[in-house]
């Protein structure tokens, strides 16, 4: 058996390597969300640099273009969904749809997408308060993460092929 590969890794990159881009991509696509989470009336401008930074954060990523623009328009519209306090955070599941995709998962890893979106619904019912949102946020967070790295588990798990019924070894008489 083979060890896996990611399918981005096949990319050819016209700069950087792929490990410099996949870390500062990411780097910057987290601390673009936590900056505009952190945006209030008072604190304007981090509403721009989060943008710039979470939008750099997809065009960095190594993989191809078209998923890189698709990408980081869910992303970002569900980053500022979330502006609204914790009772949207099951938008969270756009980052990792986005995430997904840039990723090349295979279409069957996709049902990941289910948990970010039932623990944003808890988590709608459990915090009311804009106050309880660094905690709300923190967990959702977990939940994409884990989704994230469960999601690559079943990318690197091969379907096995379906069952065929095996037939006698010996004819049987009558």
């Amino acid at each position: 058996m083979s060890a896996f590969s990611e399918p981005t890794r096949a990319t050819s990159l016209r700069w950087g390597t792929y490990r410099g881009r996949y870390l500062a991509g990411l780097a910057y696509i987290a601390a673009g969300m936590l900056i505009l989470l952190s945006t209030n009336t008072y604190t304007i401008g981090f509403l721009l640099l989060g943008t710039v930074a979470h939008v750099g954060g997809w065009f960095v990523l190594p993989a191809t273009g078209a998923r890189r623009l698709v990408a980081f328009g869910p992303s970002l519209i569900a980053s500022f969904l979330m502006l609204t306090g914790p009772q949207i955070l099951f938008s969270m599941a756009a980052v990792l749809f986005g995430w997904l995709l840039v990723r090349e998962r295979p279409l069957r890893s996709y049902v990941v997408l289910l948990f970010p979106v039932a623990s944003g619904v808890v988590m709608a019912y459990s915090f009311h308060a804009n106050h309880d949102e660094p905690l709300a946020f923190g967990v959702e967070s977990v939940v994409v993460i884990g989704s994230a790295e469960l999601a690559r588990v079943l990318a690197t798990t091969k379907r096995s092929a379906p069952a065929t019924p095996s037939s006698p070894s010996t004819p049987s008489t009558p």
